[in-house]
């Protein structure tokens, strides 16, 4: 399939004289072809498809819907290195990433297959008649969860195929029964366009509707805007900036009628060092914490950009070891040049602050838009005064946060923003200090992990990203993992309805071998 610089509408392909290009963060350079740039015509043919494609969409049988994310997770290996290369040209990510980014991205489309299929998400629920009650009977009530709407995604910067065209928020949208229109991220158009003609395949053959998908490339906010104020969109799914994730939830609360945004946005992931960990492996942690941060350039929501631990020498063993691996550690390109400028702007921002020491950095490389790690430190007391340092420098930085006991800790702690994750180090003795963090870090952080590193998020069933606010708009749910068909998805209550009226799921025969609660009871007939 040849990148060919198109807008897809549904099964149209559409030009327009507005053009732009991708460029090659690794060298500089433009890439090739020129990208037709979407606009307010396209915005509104784009949603009027999907609004056209909804009520047809959402009925379509399990079976059917769960096969069209199948199909679409073939079409994309499908692809082969054309994907590959392209993502790579745009990114500047190495191969062995990207490679195991598309195995990401068709692994949780074929997870919402397995989802769909299960018809769990419907939360079935049957509460029979109760004519002979005193003193008032009960109506016949019968509960399903259906699809909320078109969909408007924003594909993300950082990861150019499992949270962009096909990622997360597209696949599980189509699971709820949504069609999708995309907002493809300007960074990587052609790999944007290329996974958007393996879903049109997909849907062509699979019988799906006209308008279930769209893809809409550009590199203006008027064109995000324009998608979100349009009266057709019902929900959004978005990961980027703080600022561009509260652009687009004030957009969507000041339309006419409002709408959910599940945005993920800000987040620095505070590891803490515990006094028995530290003790039991200090050189150790530093390496690995340093493994940790650099990973792809340091380009990941998840990245340990916080590190909390008491002032003693085994800290300092941890530094030592930590600086001795940064300055052995290689610079990376990163994803854009706006990102590689802004990251550069954070590390000048905190070399420069008069309570923060440079501990450590990766040797200077000449190069085009190279990320070089850094690790700085400062007090709590510096910490908890200005809330700039509790701030996301996206890229290999984190802020070491030296404590002078646990009272300073848990102050420290308690000052902490909405985080995506939580981690703890921790040895056997340390399971005291840890059980008095926990509800702190419930209360903070969306995934609390023990003994591991935060960058790997498994796409499964029980996983969680999000958290409260800043990390996402919305707390409730998460954009990786089984749950998140659930930001797509709201109540519906049949009361009454003859058996011939409701809908396959509620019907008295049970004719889709649902598991599902009668009288609050779980029941599978």
């Amino acid at each position: 399939m040849p990148v060919s610089g198109e807008i897809f509408v549904g099964g149209a392909r559409l030009t327009s004289a507005e053009r732009f290009h991708a460029v090659n963060p690794a060298t500089g350079k433009r890439l090739e072809p020129a990208f037709s740039a979407a606009g307010p015509d396209e915005v509104q043919r784009a949603c009027s498809a999907a609004w056209a494609a909804f009520d047809a969409y959402r009925e379509t049988s399990l079976e059917a819907r769960a096969r069209f994310l199948e199909t679409i997770a073939e079409q994309i290996m499908a692809l082969g290195d054309e994907l590959i290369e392209r993502v790579i040209a745009e990114s500047g990510l190495p191969r062995a990433r990207v490679e195991g980014e598309r195995a990401r991205t068709t692994g949780q489309l074929r997870l919402f297959a397995q989802i769909v299929r299960s018809g769990d998400w419907i939360e079935a629920r049957i509460d029979p008649a109760l004519p002979d009650r005193a003193p008032q009977p009960r109506p016949d009530l019968r509960l399903r969860h259906i699809p909320l709407g078109p969909v408007a995604v924003f594909g993300a910067s950082n990861f150019p195929l499992a949270f962009s065209t096909a990622g997360g928020d597209t696949a599980s949208a189509l699971a709820a029964g949504c069609p999708v229109v995309v907002k493809g991220h300007p960074a990587h158009p052609g790999a944007g366009e290329l996974v958007a003609q393996a879903i049109l395949a997909a849907a062509a053959a699979q019988g799906m509707p006209d308008g279930v998908f769209s893809f809409l490339p550009g590199p203006s906010n008027e064109l995000g805007a324009a998608l979100v104020g349009d009266p057709r969109i019902k929900a959004v799914g978005f990961t980027g900036s703080r600022r561009g994730g509260l652009a687009l939830c004030d957009l969507a609360a000041r339309r006419p009628e409002p709408i959910p945004v599940f945005a993920e946005m800000s987040s620095i992931n505070p590891v803490y060092l515990l006094p028995g960990a530290l003790a039991d492996r200090a050189e150790a942690l530093g390496v690995a914490f340093v493994a940790s941060l650099v990973q792809g350039a340091g380009q990941f929501c998840t990245n340990p950009g916080l590190v909390i631990a008491l002032e003693g020498p085994d800290l300092d063993r941890f530094v030592a070891a930590a600086g001795a691996a940064l300055a052995d550690s290689s610079p990376a390109v990163m994803l854009t040049p706006g990102i590689h400028g802004a990251y550069a702007a954070g590390l000048a921002a905190l070399g420069a602050h008069a309570a923060v020491e440079t501990v450590a950095a990766a040797a200077a490389r000449a190069g085009c838009n190279l990320g070089h790690a850094a690790l700085f430190s400062t007090t709590a007391e510096a910490f908890l005064a200005d809330g700039a340092l509790a701030a996301e420098n996206f890229g290999a930085s984190s802020l070491l946060v030296r404590c002078p006991d646990v009272a300073a800790l848990r102050r420290v702690s308690e000052a902490l923003e909405g985080q995506l994750t939580a981690t703890l180090h921790l040895a056997a003795a340390d399971h005291e200090a840890a059980r008095a963090l926990l509800p702190i870090l419930e209360r903070k952080a969306g995934r609390i992990l023990v003994n591991g590193w935060p960058t790997g998020v498994e796409v499964s069933h029980a996983m969680v990203h999000g958290g409260p606010f800043p990390a996402t708009s919305d707390s409730r749910s998460t954009s990786v993992g089984g749950l998140a068909i659930r930001r797509f998805l709201r109540p519906v209550c049949y009361q009454d309805l003859p058996d011939d009226l409701l809908p396959e799921a509620l019907k008295t025969a049970n004719p889709l071998g649902l598991r599902r609660l009668v009288n609050g009871r779980p029941v599978q007939v």
